[in-house]
């Protein structure tokens, strides 16, 4: 019982929701945009998504963030500061194992027997979660159009960031805390 309660609720120190100060809300734009549009996954859910994904298929992290990224048609892709942390989780949870065996030093994780027994004893949650992200929230389905704030933001970081990296090259401490701005902004958003 103690095991799923901290895989609901991320109770390893540091640990918010499903990831690094993520508070677990990752939102998913809906037709009117914003905090109506609903959450993608809800707290804790991102956890069944990805260990559901590594069941039906054992897959590197990048892959399962293009999974997701895919199967939302593109409107949504959990940053890799939420999803390692939470493949960290399952792995302690005992419901993943980690392979490098590919040489290239990447870790590949598949389902253990355990993890497949947890998916099959929450059956209902994990097939709740899956159906959001197949569907769309609200009904608005993956691939319904983002809000045009969003979108003139997004632009506005990224013609930021080529600005800035355009100039000359970033000093180690400069490094760190462009890395650190990015990682803030990507941790708030999953909080909205």
């Amino acid at each position: 019982m103690r095991d799923f309660k901290r895989f609901l609720h991320g109770t390893r120190r540091g640990e918010h929701g499903d990831g690094l100060g993520g508070g677990g809300r990752e939102h998913h734009e809906g037709p009117r945009g914003g905090r109506g549009g609903g959450r993608v996954f809800g707290h804790g859910g991102l956890r069944f998504v990805l260990l559901q994904l590594i069941a039906d298929k054992p897959s590197h992290g990048y892959e399962l963030i293009k999974a997701i990224e895919e199967r939302l048609g593109g409107r949504y892709s959990p940053s890799p500061g939420i999803v390692y942390p939470t493949l960290t989780l399952l792995e302690e949870l005992g419901y993943v194992s980690v392979d490098t065996a590919d040489g290239g030093g990447r870790k590949r994780y598949t389902a253990t027997d355990g993890g497949k027994d947890f998916l099959a004893a929450n059956r209902e949650t994990t097939d709740e979660m899956m159906a959001r992200m197949d569907g769309g929230v609200d009904g608005a389905g993956p691939r319904a159009g983002r809000p045009p704030q969003v979108i003139r933001a997004i632009e506005n970081l990224k013609l930021a960031m080529r600005m800035r990296l355009a100039r000359e090259p970033l000093t180690e401490q400069q490094a760190h805390e462009f890395a650190a701005v990015l990682d803030s902004a990507a941790q708030q958003l999953e909080r909205i």
